[in-house]
């Protein structure tokens, strides 16, 4: 996987003849053999170690990611859906029994792109000064935030994701179980936390908390959070 992984650079360039989504790192769509593609990472694959090793990226995008991604070209092939954007995909078919698997597959692709983009080597830290005072004025410090993103990930039961967006012009954490994504309820995502467990055990075992702490305190992209709360 490493050989195949492009620098950061080449990501923008590639993401730059791609169709523009709407949320800064989301998914995008290319008219290619397949009408979904899975978006390179933004880093090489063992860039994220020892907090995510490089056998951890190997099976949770090489395997899980790219599993979603199949999965969903497989079921839209032929029908009108072959046409839409992920994120309209994942929005038309949220709550509609029949289309459940679909949904699953959907949204699964676009949070994972989504989570891969709020992380980054040498992350955590203080985010920028824009960031800091909205920060401060929603949650009261970036300590507060921290605690209740930590408190999201580590009690979500069973499958899911805890997530840091903004809905009414203030930002709040929220956490959703399975495949269920911010994206549906009128909310816009700015950083997630994948707690499935092919996100961690391999690294972790079954130390959740371990790695949602390392997460916070040495990956998170505070730049990719700010980027999408301005947009």
């Amino acid at each position: 996987m490493q050989e195949d992984s492009l620098s950061r650079r080449q990501f923008l360039l590639a993401g730059t003849a791609l169709a523009a989504a709407p949320l800064i790192g989301a998914p995008v769509v290319a008219r290619a053999a397949a009408p979904h593609v899975l978006p390179p990472l933004p880093y090489p694959d063992n860039a994220l170690a020892p907090v995510i090793s490089a056998q951890t990226i190997g099976f949770h995008y090489g395997k899980h990611h790219q599993a979603y991604l199949t999965n969903l070209n497989k079921m839209v092939e032929g029908t009108a859906m072959a046409e839409m954007s992920l994120e309209q995909v994942v929005r038309s078919t949220a709550g509609v029994a029949d289309k459940a698997g679909l949904f699953n597959n959907a949204a699964q692709v676009w949070n994972h792109t989504f989570y891969w983009n709020g992380l980054r080597p040498n992350g955590g830290g203080a985010p920028g000064k824009e960031l800091a005072l909205r920060i401060e004025k929603d949650f009261g410090s970036l300590e507060a935030l921290r605690k209740e993103l930590f408190t999201a990930a580590s009690t979500q039961f069973g499958s899911g994701w805890a997530w840091l967006v903004e809905e009414g012009g203030k930002m709040k954490v929220v956490k959703t179980g399975n495949a269920e994504t911010p994206l549906t309820r009128g909310m816009k995502p700015l950083f997630t936390i994948d707690v499935w467990e092919h996100a961690y055990y391999l690294d972790y075992q079954n130390r959740r908390a371990d790695y949602i702490n390392a997460l916070l305190d040495k990956l998170i992209n505070w730049e990719f959070v700010g980027k999408n709360l301005m947009s």
